[in-house]
């Protein structure tokens, strides 16, 4: 059981979290079709913008209803009620996903009466499936704001199922689809849901997709940034709408599958009301990093589908053991500091310490329920300050951390593991994948060589005592002093 430390300082230092309406519209932005439409002032969603543009590399469509003064203090109803017309006549999206954002909250709109209002003045516009979502960016953070996002598809668009008694004995459960007859949880035995937490990268969702599908299961990813943002080229240049991602009349199906895959503590409450609603068995994952966790998902896929582990699986399992053997020499008792949301937090604690790492740092966003079942000491709510000062007093070795944590990791010379929002000073961080077996594996990799070329422990190269050679004797580097009787030799 984790220490959970709130913060008690007045003001953030070099803020850790990104904001609610920044998650929400990375969850609509996993819908195909879709663009997120912050009402607020156009500044709000230029930052988000920008944030997401240097992070996934890609154009990223967003919609503001860019509030002036006047609006901001009178009431910016008509404003949301004009920008809504303008993104539906011009774009025609198949979903918008509507987000408050700190001004409309602290102004008191109700995004939802407008959107009744709209459905009734506008009814050419019934076609167009809009969800409105509270994410004020003065609390939470990006993981809760895509968690609101999730849940609220889910109260707009997944119908309830019809009560039947007889399924009662199901709802909750955990058991293999064996123990539920062929048909499973609906009438489609084979399709898997799984709610996707904002942890997980588009290259974790293609390599989760990939390992599910090699069982023989049709996974609904939801959202699905693997088809809207991997980073692929298309014939146009442009799209005012996500290309690829989640269908929204696939969330009609849900009730259909055989299992509900959670993957994130944080959409503990989508999940909750998914369930709710379909009746589906519900199997939750913090996480999905590391040994333990990987081999709970394997084995309750090959529960779900009635079959053994492929041979394929069993040998990149036995990949991540030979990589544990590998670096655990160096990563055993490395001194780790960590900065993250919850739930990313999270999987590296659990990777961390099945390799006998010590987080001496472990720095998160806001407070959940989830951080008291941390693998850890103490975990504190806070800032890159906060971190910086940690990992000083504690001699922390390595930092995890997003981009913005280059500038503590530098001036505690220490080496820095990016992984999280935003990563925009490295190629492809967004498409990285941290879950899994192979995932775990290159992971452990990149730790150990990280270390590595940090260590002070390392062994100087021998050079001879008899040698001539000018250049034989480079600048020995991590302190290392070898003896020599007489270094004039040298010259």
């Amino acid at each position: 059981m984790a220490e959970v430390i709130r913060r008690s300082k007045p003001l953030s230092v070099s803020p850790l979290k990104s904001s609610q309406p920044l998650g929400a519209s990375l969850a609509i932005l996993g819908l195909n079709r879709a663009i997120p439409l912050l009402h607020g002032a156009q500044g709000c969603t230029a930052f988000a913008k920008v944030f997401l543009v240097r992070h996934f590399r890609e154009p990223i469509p967003l919609q503001t209803s860019a509030l002036d003064p006047i609006s901001s203090i009178m009431g910016a109803d008509d404003s949301l009620f004009a920008g809504l017309r303008t993104v539906c006549e011009k774009h025609h999206p198949a979903a918008v996903g509507l987000l408050t954002t700190g001004l409309t909250e602290a102004q008191g709109t109700d995004i939802h009466r407008v959107v009744r209002n709209f459905r009734e003045r506008c009814p050419e516009f019934q076609a167009v499936r809009i969800v409105p979502v509270n994410t004020p960016d003065f609390s939470g953070c990006l993981e809760t704001g895509f968690a609101a996002a999730v849940t609220a598809m889910i109260a707009e668009w997944v119908p309830s199922a019809p009560s039947d008694p007889s399924d009662a004995s199901h709802h909750g459960t955990s058991a293999p689809s064996s123990q539920r007859g062929e048909s499973g949880g609906g009438g489609q035995p084979r399709q898997i849901n799984v709610l996707c937490g904002a942890s997980l990268t588009p290259g974790d969702l293609e390599a989760l997709r990939e390992l599910i599908e090699r069982f023989g299961l049709h996974p609904v990813l939801i959202p699905d940034l693997s088809d809207s943002l991997d980073g692929h080229l298309d014939a146009e240049d442009y799209h005012p709408l996500t290309t690829g991602g989640t269908l929204p009349a696939a969330f009609m199906t849900l009730g259909d599958a055989a299992a509900t895959l959670v993957i994130g503590a944080a959409l503990d409450r989508a999940a909750d009301l998914l369930q709710q609603r379909t009746g589906v068995p519900t199997y939750r994952f913090p996480h999905l990093f590391g040994l333990e966790a990987t081999d709970r998902l394997v084995m309750t896929l090959a529960g779900i589908a009635g079959q053994a582990v492929p041979a394929s699986v069993a040998r990149q399992r036995a990949q991540l053991q030979d990589a544990m053997l590998d670096t655990h020499f160096l990563l055993g008792r490395a001194r780790i500091a960590i900065a993250a949301d919850p739930d990313l937090l999270h999987g590296f604690s659990q990777l961390l310490a099945e390799m006998g790492a010590e987080i001496v740092a472990a720095v998160t966003s806001v407070t959940t329920p989830a951080l008291a079942q941390l693998p850890l000491k103490q975990v504190h709510v806070g800032d890159l300050d906060d971190l910086e000062t940690l990992a000083r007093e504690r001699e922390a070795e390595l930092i995890i951390g997003s981009s913005h944590a280059l500038d503590t990791a530098n001036r505690l010379e220490a080496p820095l593991l990016r992984a999280g929002y935003p990563l925009h000073d490295q190629f492809g961080g967004y498409q990285r994948a941290w879950i899994g077996y192979r995932g775990a594996r290159q992971a452990l990799f990149d730790l150990a060589n990280a270390l590595l070329g940090h260590a002070e422990h390392a062994v100087a190269p021998y050079y001879s005592f008899y040698s001539r050679k000018a250049d034989a004797r480079p600048e020995v580097r991590h302190g290392a002093t070898p003896t020599f009787a007489d270094s004039g030799r040298w010259h």
